[in-house]
């Protein structure tokens, strides 16, 4: 199925994504109460320093990411590396409120933006007619990390301090992953592509959007709407997650054990979205791709058991393993790969950003006394809309053909 360059941008990616799990939300979030108590602040005080360090970071996130279109990705990757090495280290240094600032702002940006960037733009590049698979292989990283290392680390803080831990986790990344990216992809290029090693059945060209071009174009902001729903979503559900417990009613594990669902059902929608693109295209799979947020909001409304938390996970868990595929291989299809660094950095600080207006927003409901059964009417209304918009252009999808 994949050639042995083929196998190395794969690994390439699953690393990637992995190591992106350190800028995370549910992963800082593991650290939130280690924080608070260092620099003796509130839920609150750090739920608006998180946010509004995440917006900061969605903004830069364009200008830097469109750098991978501008030089090879070996060379963007160690950027990175050293990047989101340093910000590992910085994080453990932190002694006062401003610096916290800085720290999430660093990690989000490196972390959750550039490494998951990186790893996307290069197998989306890279691959062509195996796109699908590649890319749900690679996003099996950050499934993996969900499933691992919270309970790690977990262990770790009962047996040394979080600033030991974000000093490890700064070694690790500028020891290992210099040589993951030098043996992985040095010799990755456009002309390496899997389609520029293929001699039979070469597909039509179609025409390389640039991001300028791209910004012009409606169907991109009917596309972004949609795949924005499930990071601004799910990101409040999380952030929010002690709320949603005592506005349910629900046991203090109840959560936690649904968000083992939610990792079983996204691992599962990967592997099947990967062969479902190859075969369909993205273009045909993404009308489906939010009707099961869309039905995890109306059981959060409409249902107050605890085995509802494990439905409304599961359904957010397919909805996620779909958009984790989808969000990079639709532009791949639509825009072309030559310039997808740039438009994928676009579209990743869009995420970044929808998870952190999905903080704010929540957060503001909340305030306003909206009980979670109302935040998720107003979720369904959304996700609804954005559905609408989508199916009068379904037709639309097509790439321009040269």
């Amino acid at each position: 199925m994949f050639k042995s360059l083929s196998l190395k941008v794969i690994l390439f990616g699953f690393i990637f994504t992995f190591f992106s799990s350190f800028g995370q939300s549910f992963f800082i979030g593991l650290f939130n109460n280690s924080i608070r108590s260092e620099l003796s602040i509130s839920h609150g005080q750090f739920g608006s320093i998180y946010a509004s360090a995440t917006l900061l970071s969605s903004f830069v996130l364009i200008w830097i990411g469109k750098k991978i279109d501008d030089m090879s990705a070996f060379k963007f990757s160690l950027f990175v590396i050293v990047l989101f090495s340093f910000a590992s280290y910085f994080f453990s240094t932190i002694k006062i409120v401003p610096l916290l600032f800085v720290g999430i702002f660093l990690l989000r940006l490196s972390g959750q933006g550039l490494m998951s960037h990186t790893s996307s733009t290069t197998v989306s590049r890279y691959f062509e007619k195996t796109r699908g698979k590649a890319l749900s292989i690679s996003w099996f990283g950050l499934s993996t990390a969900e499933f691992i290392l919270p309970v790690f680390i977990v262990f770790l803080l009962t047996v040394t301090s979080w600033q030991n831990i974000w000093i490890s986790i700064s070694l690790v990344l500028i020891i290992f992953l210099p040589i993951v990216s030098f043996v992985l992809i040095k010799n990755v290029t456009l002309e390496t592509r899997e389609n520029s090693l293929v001699t039979k059945n070469i597909p039509k060209k179609i025409k390389q959007w640039k991001r300028v071009e791209v910004l012009k174009d409606y169907r991109f902001y009917i596309i972004s709407l949609n795949m924005l729903a499930m990071p601004s979503i799910a990101t409040g559900v999380f952030v929010y997650q002690s709320f949603i417990l005592s506005s349910k009613n629900w046991g203090p594990f109840v959560i936690a054990q649904s968000f083992m669902v939610y990792s079983v059902m996204s691992v599962i929608t990967l592997t099947v979205a990967g062969f479902l693109i190859d075969k369909f295209s993205s273009r045909r799979l993404l009308i489906f791709m939010n009707i099961p947020l869309f039905l995890s909001a109306v059981i959060l409304a409409k249902f107050n058991s605890e085995f509802s938390s494990f439905v409304f996970f599961a359904f957010v868990g397919i909805t996620n393993g779909l958009a984790n595929v989808l969000g990079s291989s639709t532009w791949a299809e639509i825009y072309g790969v030559k310039f997808i660094g740039s438009i994928k950095a676009l579209s990743t600080s869009l995420m970044v950003f929808a998870t952190a207006s999905g903080t704010a927003i929540f957060g503001i409901l909340i305030d306003y006394g909206l009980s979670i059964n109302q935040i998720a009417v107003y979720s369904a209304f959304y996700i609804a809309s954005c559905f609408l918009m989508l199916y009068f252009v379904r037709d639309k999808l097509e790439p321009t053909y040269l």
